[in-house]
């Protein structure tokens, strides 16, 4: 059995969990405890990926990062070839799908620190930005984690997004929601099943640890 699509999988939910953390983390601290013009507006086009269709989703996507769109047409311009059916168009794409599974968790885990704490630690002379990493950060651990596994595992089974703009090409955008497709596609069942399990596996897992985050979050 092949389970290179698997691994494809969780290298690409791996590398954009990881940078959708580092985006998204700024900007989950500027929403809760910064006066942001707008807010409401933010939040709701941050929101946007949980309601809309993934092809709808995938489909404005590819016309912003194909040759006419201006994403696409920047990076062909930096790296002389098309952002489509590339390994890292489809972490962009994943990672713009995935925004609010990051943004929702931290934002939650942010309101519950003790606003006296940013108090105190501006009154002793903390910048912002002294008091998101020495103050928010360290208190907002299992947020984090709930955070990166919500967004590990929703992108590790991402399909619609992900053929739409990777398409289907072995080792570089064929990850393993798309190779169980194709294999249902062509009436092969037993590799279908065999990848399906692994996923199944791993998304247990996944999910096993989000509810031991939570239940000792809720015991601290």
């Amino acid at each position: 059995m092949d389970y290179s699509p698997l691994l494809l999988s969780c290298k690409l939910a791996g590398i954009s969990t990881l940078f959708l953390l580092l985006f998204c983390a700024p900007l989950a601290y500027a929403l809760v405890f910064l006066p942001v013009r707008g807010k409401l507006f933010i939040e709701s086009l941050i929101g946007l990926p949980l309601v809309l269709p993934p092809t709808v989703f995938g489909f404005y996507l590819l016309l912003l990062m194909g040759q006419q769109g201006s994403l696409g047409h920047l990076y062909n311009l930096f790296f002389g070839h098309s952002l489509l059916f590339t390994f890292t168009g489809v972490a962009i794409a994943a990672m713009l799908h995935s925004i609010p599974y990051v943004v929702q968790p931290l934002k939650a885990s942010f309101s519950r620190i003790d606003r006296r704490l940013l108090e105190s630690a501006s009154v002793l002379g903390c910048s912002k930005t002294s008091c998101f990493f020495r103050v928010v950060l360290p208190n907002s651990l299992p947020g984090l984690a709930a955070a990166s596994i919500l967004s590990f595992a929703h992108i590790m089974g991402e399909f619609g997004v992900i053929l739409m703009i990777g398409g289907s090409i072995p080792g570089e955008t064929r990850v393993a929601s798309i190779a169980i497709f194709e294999y249902v596609e062509a009436m092969r069942y037993e590799k279908a099943g065999q990848l399906s399990l692994a996923l199944l596996v791993v998304s247990y897992i996944i999910l096993l640890t989000v509810n031991i985050l939570e239940k000792r979050n809720n015991d601290s």
